[in-house]
């Protein structure tokens, strides 16, 4: 190809075909043609302008009219049987050579707009109970009522209102590992009164223990199993009783052991079994026939706790209480009150089970004694006091 002729394509390749009209084009391209070299003719001219008209019409056709769409045909309706269509504002999309585009805007690959899909709500977890007199009775929730008796910075007692009622004391004459100490069943009316959650731990003893006297000195750290959490153990019913006096008069309140008949009363909780949660005990339920080696557990070990409250009720430690021994229950008091004889130094009840007792000596209606001035490595104690 000569000059002229090479010269003419490269002209058509640099002009803006889109920008300028067609027949100015082909006259330039003439006159190029004609004044390059006389050897490019008519035909070629001719050639030149049907390829530069083909070109502007191709880029210049005019658009195809707009598509309108309801929703996407490949969505499955999400109209349930028998329910009415809802009216949508249809979508306009424009169709163009170079793909699909919204208005002011154009993209290179065909897209798809669809409508807005609705949010997916995922329901949220039912808040726990915004509660503070909150525990936990066989896996359910139940309400008490309790406060809290600080000692010393963080160091504090739970006690629980225990509401008064009537109950039978006592075990029946057919109730497995039943002693003759545990009847006649006789009605008693308790009135309300509070009482320790746990028994006393071995930091609350602490505690008590850095007041001033009232009638004897203590020991800080008596426990033969350690820690904090720990019931404390290895102490009389004198220190027992040194404790609550000593709290007492912090506080202001009459703290105090518990009579044999509030301690019953509380245990049972309203219930007839053997234990407050049935007739069968478990390892998994409380601590009891343990070993030397392993001994007294966390007060708060095993989760969950009585009707009113209560944990550890069960095993553990014994607890004392204020009751001189009688060897049955005739002529008992039925007002809830402590039966006490003229000698102080007899023997004194104590109730519960321990963590090397059997399951017998771990029932509710369950009786043991000892002087008041022994210390036994199964001996601990709870507090009461009058409701604030």
């Amino acid at each position: 190809m000569n000059n002229g002729k090479v010269r003419i394509y490269e002209l058509s390749k640099e002009l803006d075909l889109e920008n300028r009209d067609i027949l100015a084009v082909c006259e330039q391209l003439d006159i190029a043609a004609k004044s390059h070299s006389s050897t490019i003719t008519d035909e070629d001219a001719v050639r030149i302008r049907s390829v530069a008209s083909e070109k502007f019409t191709r880029r210049s056709a005019p658009p195809k009219k707009p598509v309108f769409l309801d929703r996407p045909p490949s969505r499955p309706s999400l109209r349930r049987p028998g329910e009415s269509p809802i009216k949508k504002r249809p979508q306009i999309l424009e169709v163009r050579r170079n793909g699909l585009a919204t208005e002011g805007s154009a993209s290179a690959k065909p897209q798809v707009i669809r409508p807005p899909r609705a949010p997916i709500r995922t329901p949220l977890p039912p808040s726990p109970p915004q509660i503070r007199d909150v525990y936990e009775y066989k896996k359910q929730y139940i309400n008490v009522q309790y406060f809290v008796e600080h000692i010393k910075d963080d160091i504090g007692i739970e006690m629980v209102l225990i509401k008064g009622g009537i109950f039978e004391m006592g075990s029946p004459e057919l109730e497995k590992w039943r002693s003759n100490a545990e009847g006649p069943v006789h009605s008693v009316t308790v009135s309300e009164f509070c009482m320790g959650k746990y028994p006393v731990t071995q930091a609350q003893w602490r505690a008590v223990s850095e007041l001033p006297s009232v009638r004897r000195d203590l020991e800080s750290a008596p426990s033969h199993f350690k820690g904090n959490m720990n019931p404390v153990e290895s102490v009389s019913w004198y220190d027992a009783v040194e404790f609550c006096d000593r709290l007492a008069r912090k506080t202001g309140r009459n703290y105090r052991l518990p009579t044999e008949a509030e301690w019953e009363y509380a245990c049972r909780a309203g219930t007839k079994t053997l234990y407050n949660f049935g007739d069968t005990i478990t390892s998994e339920l409380a601590s009891y026939e343990r070993s030397e080696e392993q001994g007294t557990t966390l007060v708060n070990h095993y989760s969950g706790s009585n009707a009113f409250g209560l944990s550890d009720m069960h095993g553990n430690v014994f607890e004392w209480c204020q009751d001189h021994w009688h060897d049955a229950y005739e002529d008992a008091p039925t007002d809830g009150s402590a039966w006490l004889t003229d000698n102080e130094d007899e023997l004194r009840v104590h109730r519960g089970g321990s963590w090397n007792s059997n399951q017998g000596d771990c029932r509710s209606a369950f009786r043991n004694n000892d002087f008041p001035s022994d210390r036994f490595r199964q001996l601990g104690f709870r507090v009461v006091c009058q409701v604030p």
